[in-house]
């Protein structure tokens, strides 16, 4: 008897705990408590682990306080800052929440003087990519979620040694779990001949911090302060369509040049600063250049060093503002509440949603719980599509002629709290129109979801989706 009160304090003292430090994120607590449940000393070692998310962000955010130090310096350093104070509003103006809303990220603001270049899938993005690298003369910065040692990771590795031998400065980051099969071997040839690699949460201790639930997901080039790269594509032949359990891969990157590029590199200097403890303050990393485009951009980042979410912050308002269509395309979809409950809303006022994930996917618990969404979407009239050609990896949102969101979040709840993310928002009626253009030849490699169709699932299908739901806030 004594023991067994002994456990059920124990017991209690774990619900507490998550009660207490979950508070934030109801759902959140809900599956944790689920988890506890059912496994009660292995549920709460696994949280400790992996999840514990005051202590884990205070931690971070301590970092992250220092990192926007440095950040502010090279911002005051730097003239160019004042090219976005004194831009003309962008065209959505008009709508004063979204457009308030938007510029108060006030270290990554809405910028002129671009030129952007949708690319579409691996093929053009790599091509790109590569002969940027070839005409580096200062630096090169690659910041990376998925970094292979497979053939188009020997081609960047290749590139990059011949770079490092005519004196260009290099510095790359690579996600500890997301590039966990990297060899060895293949970060020591690169280290040797000088480039400069730093792992974020080394896969030695991963399992073993409490931080791996905060992972680097970013995908980031810049090369010497005035070009610069970001979207869905990572480094690996999977994305060439080499997979033989996914095939043909479809994705969405966007090359910049411009002054979005100068807050793309401050990104990257947070993130150098946060893996090596080193600040990059020589002013060749921001370098002064000339009104290269009218194209707008803006550059939002967030993740766990940071005190808003502001990715998840300018979907749901830029949802909110639509007045004629929204066009999604993801190939995770575990929502927000506010991110569903604005779909929804802009579906019953009128406006025409519509959002592609994929028919298949690397992950049947991730794509149970994404399909546990979209009866409730199409009662509300939103139109979603299964992607058949291949897998889409695409994180694209498109909004009226307001804006574009083109990067590597996600829409789902990961992407929102956990990982450490980048997009690029664009105003331009080129970049916007290209986006459409792809997302509407997308389509032609879909099939459509059908209320009727969709209610006559599996039973098992069902079951299958109401377990993955209630686990949905922790996928």
């Amino acid at each position: 008897m004594f023991w067994l009160l002994i456990a059920l304090l124990v017991f209690l003292f774990q619900i507490m705990t998550i009660l207490i430090l979950e508070y934030r994120q109801p759902s959140k607590t809900v599956a944790w408590l689920l988890i506890l449940f059912v496994l009660p000393v292995i549920g709460f070692v696994m949280y400790y682990f992996i999840a514990k998310e005051f202590q884990n962000r205070r931690t971070v955010r301590r970092r992250g306080v220092i990192a926007r130090e440095v950040q502010l310096k090279a911002l005051r350093q730097s003239a160019l800052v004042h090219r976005a104070q004194d831009m003309e509003a962008p065209d959505f103006a008009h709508e004063e929440r979204l457009f308030n809303l938007l510029g108060s990220f006030s270290m990554l603001p809405i910028t002129g003087c671009n030129e952007t270049e949708v690319l579409t899938n691996a093929e053009a993005t790599y091509a790109s990519i590569l002969d940027a690298l070839e005409g580096a003369k200062h630096h090169i910065h690659l910041d990376y979620y998925t970094l292979r040692d497979d053939e188009i990771g020997c081609r960047f590795k290749e590139a990059l040694l011949r770079k490092a031998k005519q004196g260009v400065e290099i510095r790359i980051i690579y996600d500890g779990i997301g590039s966990l099969e990297l060899k060895s071997w293949f970060v020591k040839e690169l280290e040797e001949a000088g480039v400069c690699v730093q792992c974020f949460l080394t896969p030695r201790i991963a399992f073993f911090d409490k931080r791996v639930n905060f992972r680097n997901h970013r995908k980031i080039v810049v090369v010497d302060g005035t070009v610069g790269f970001v979207g869905g594509i990572n480094i690996g032949d999977e994305y060439l369509g080499k997979d033989p359990k996914l095939g043909f891969w479809r994705d969405t990157h966007i090359k910049l040049t411009g002054d979005s590029v100068y807050y793309l590199q401050l990104v990257f200097m947070r993130d150098w600063w946060f893996t090596a403890r080193e600040r990059l303050e020589k002013p060749e990393y921001l370098p002064e250049h000339g009104c290269i485009g009218e194209e707008q951009v803006q550059i939002v980042a967030s993740g766990p060093d940071t005190s808003s979410d502001a990715i998840l912050e300018g979907i749901f308002s830029a949802i909110s503002a639509a007045k004629e269509k929204v066009y999604i395309a993801t190939p995770y979809f575990i929502p927000d509440p506010s991110v569903l409950m604005s779909l929804r809303t802009a579906a019953l006022s009128g406006v025409d949603v519509r959002i592609i994930l994929p028919h298949g996917s690397d992950s049947k618990l991730v794509l149970y719980s994404s399909l546990s969404y979209v009866e409730d979407l199409l009662m509300a009239g939103v139109r979603i599509y299964r992607y058949r050609k291949g897998f889409i990896h695409a994180k694209v949102m498109i909004v009226d002629r307001l804006l574009a969101s083109v990067g590597t979040a996600n829409m789902d709840m990961r992407s929102f709290f956990s990982n450490f993310e980048i997009n690029a928002h664009v105003y331009s009626a080129k970049a916007i129109s290209r986006l459409e253009e792809d997302f509407m030849a997308d389509l032609g490699d879909c099939y459509e979801l059908t209320l009727h169709e969709f209610e006559k699932r599996p039973r098992m299908q069902k079951a299958a989706e109401v377990v993955a739901h209630m686990l949905s806030p922790l996928l």
